[in-house]
């Protein structure tokens, strides 16, 4: 799989990245329900013999679960890809709920317990999970600084954060990369956010690029109704009417791009979120083998002009 540097970086990432909020498991309202350990860490070694060499993850991915897991599978691992993992979403003992904490002393304490579940002693990559509370971010930053000194974290760099909020935090110590939401249905950071980071040679890696599985080609209304009840997706705006069923008709106009391509749908939505030259890399979500089989080829999707004026067109009708 082709690779391409992480802004000023030394990682060479592969175009797609393997992330584990699925295989987290289930943890309450921000969970995706029950998930097999043996499912999940297949999926994962079977990710790393396909070229992925990059894994993204969080505490918050089933309280700590998902970086056990991902803990258990490199064990096994015939290579060891890099980690990347996050900080600012905490919850407390015995509860599953989730709030936002950005203070020195508790991201200190997640660095450590990050690097015990994954037991590595350096993270290749450490991001601030989201930007709130707000008025902590300028302190969760220099924090972040002084654990790439103290060579527990190699590099730093950020998550769902605005050009504004970048702006701040790169003239204290330059970004690695920000992380945003970026699929066929959220188009929000192509104004701003990718090109002020293309213009100071910040990293791009995109995720939700399938929109929770609604881009994926297999999602329709009866799956969806059979859904487990606990699966967070039941509360997202996404798969509410009007709008489920208008993102099931651009499914549909993808469908058709597939056949010609001879490749997924799935792999057509997320080879037009690497198309972008901002891009680095995007995530794929997959929760066994089977699902990870109709991903991994989208980085050798190549779209033409007429495929990309199909998709423009077909939103652009979408949003009248």
């Amino acid at each position: 799989m082709d690779t391409k540097k992480l802004g000023h970086s030394d990682l060479n990432i592969s175009r797609l990245g393997l992330g584990s909020w699925a295989i987290g498991g289930n943890i309450g309202d921000w969970g995706w329900g029950q998930q097999s350990e043996k499912d999940s860490i297949n999926t994962i070694l079977t990710a790393l013999d396909n070229g992925i060499n990059w894994i993204d993850t969080a505490p918050a991915y089933g309280l700590g679960n998902a970086e056990v897991v991902i803990n258990k599978a490199l064990r096994q691992a015939k290579r060891k890809p890099y980690i990347f993992t996050k900080c600012g979403l905490c919850w407390n003992q015995g509860e599953t709920a989730l709030f936002n904490r950005l203070s020195k002393a508790s991201i200190t304490k997640e660095v450590e317990d990050s690097l015990s579940r994954l037991n590595v002693e350096t993270i290749d990559l450490y991001q601030i999970h989201w930007p709130l509370p707000e008025a902590n971010i300028s302190e969760a930053w220099e924090t972040l600084a002084e654990l790439k000194k103290q060579g527990k974290v190699r590099h730093i760099g950020v998550s769902n954060f605005s050009v504004k909020q970048m702006e701040m935090l790169h003239q204290i110590v330059p970004i690695t990369s920000n992380q945003s939401a970026y699929s066929l249905l959220n188009r929000t950071i192509e104004e701003a956010v990718l090109p002020w980071c293309a213009e100071h040679n910040v990293g791009t890696i995109h995720h939700s690029t399938m929109a929770s599985g609604l881009l994926t080609g297999s999602m329709t209304k009866a799956r969806f109704a059979q859904l487990d009840k606990r699966d967070w997706r039941h509360k997202n705006h996404l798969f509410q009417e009007p709008g489920f069923s208008q993102s099931l008709l651009l499914v549909e106009a993808l469908r058709d791009i597939a056949n010609e391509r001879n490749c997924t749908v799935a792999e057509v939505a997320i080879a037009w979120t690497l198309s972008h030259p901002a891009t680095t890399g995007s995530i794929i979500g997959a929760r066994t083998p089977d699902q990870l089989s109709g991903l991994i080829n989208a980085s050798k999707v190549s779209l033409s002009a007429e495929d990309f004026s199909k998709i423009s067109d077909f939103l652009d009708m979408a949003t009248v």
